[in-house]
């Protein structure tokens, strides 16, 4: 498919249809009005679903549920895992993810339903991975905001993965969890490259913000750590101990990295937006990324996802762990109270007898 020029505000130059439909749209130069001409705004999509609590069983990641209040992300990051997903709701993956968004507007009531049933067992829940719960679109719809108050509430143990600024307006219950052990965080950070940033993640905050993000966490009491995500061979490798010194100063106690994932049409959308962006740079980078997953562009499996296999994947690693262990940014993270949660009381119409007291 042909990449348009670059829309400011939007990542995607190209707007793929999903993998589930049932044709394929090309892109042709015929003469006639150019719709994508005009900018294109952000439309909102309730979205109904039943459970705001996802389960997962993946080896390779620390959680076994998570809470995603949003599907597709107005960051528009070029590079996001999470763009597929969009397919499942009949919408492209390309630009469709940037611009349609579904929220869920019952998601503290239905979260509160959840956590008052009787079999449920506590265990810490990670806010905001599949798409950022701090994206622009909740500073008024405030989705997160009733989800952190559920939370805070039943004092549900929680960690949070997140690249917006946002998430500052919600110190006030994050600080009081922290001081029970119930939240941990981590500011991702691509690039320190502020041109670079605005280009690939172009509604989400600049490097140099995020940095004062991980120093206001720290500062109200918040185990913060920093993740260097994605780090893309030929285009950011380079700055992986820059990022971690930054992060460190500014106050991060631990740190993690995760290479760049090129699940389904992320690999064609990444690709367009490097030819548009970084001309020459594309075979560069997907030379690199067969090299990390055994020849082929991307590697699905667990453990393999993320940090890729083989010498170069050894270096990157080594490289880490070196910088990590050199910086103090190896501490264990304190563990997450479970223990303190308080299953929160049903309505009245939800049992058959009214409470005595």
């Amino acid at each position: 498919m042909k990449a348009n020029p670059p829309r400011k505000g939007r990542g995607a130059v190209i707007s793929p249809d999903g993998r589930f439909d049932a044709w394929q749209r090309e892109a042709a130069a015929d003469g006639w009005w150019n719709e994508e001409e005009t900018a294109p705004a952000t439309e909102l999509i309730v979205d109904t679903a039943k459970s705001v609590i996802t389960y997962n069983s993946s080896p390779d990641i620390p959680y076994d549920r998570s809470i995603n209040p949003y599907r597709g992300c107005e960051h528009g990051c070029a590079y996001c895992f999470a763009r597929p997903s969009h397919a499942y709701l009949g919408l492209s993956p390309g630009l469709d993810f940037e611009t349609k968004l579904a929220y869920k507007a019952d998601a503290a009531q239905t979260l509160r339903l959840e956590l008052a049933k009787p079999g449920y067992a506590c265990r810490p829940v990670a806010l905001g991975i599949n798409t950022d719960a701090w994206q622009p679109v909740e500073r008024r719809l405030r989705v997160t905001r009733g989800i952190l108050e559920v939370l805070a509430q039943t004092r549900h143990a929680l960690t949070i993965v997140t690249k917006s600024a946002l998430i500052l307006r919600d110190l006030d219950l994050l600080a009081d969890m922290a001081h029970g052990d119930l939240v941990h965080a981590a500011v991702s950070i691509t690039t320190l490259d502020g041109e670079l940033a605005r280009a690939m993640e172009p509604r989400a905050p600049s490097p140099q913000r995020r940095l004062s993000v991980i120093a206001a966490l720290a500062q109200a009491g918040i185990p913060t750590a920093v993740m260097v995500a994605p780090l893309i061979p030929a285009l950011t490798d380079h700055e992986l101990e820059h990022i971690l010194a930054a992060a460190r100063e500014a106050g991060a106690t631990s740190a993690g990295y995760i290479l760049l994932r090129l699940p389904h049409e992320v690999k064609p959308l990444f690709r367009a937006w490097l030819e548009s962006h970084r001309p020459g740079r594309a075979e560069h980078v997907y030379s690199l990324m067969r090299q990390l997953h055994g020849g082929r562009e991307y590697d699905s499996s667990f453990g393999s996802r993320q940090r890729g296999s083989g010498p170069l994947a050894e270096i990157i690693a080594q490289r880490f762990r070196i910088a990590v262990r050199r910086m103090g940014l190896d501490a264990p993270h304190v563990a997450l109270d479970v223990t303190a949660f308080r299953p929160p009381s049903k309505p009245a119409s939800d049992t058959p007898q009214m409470a005595l007291f």
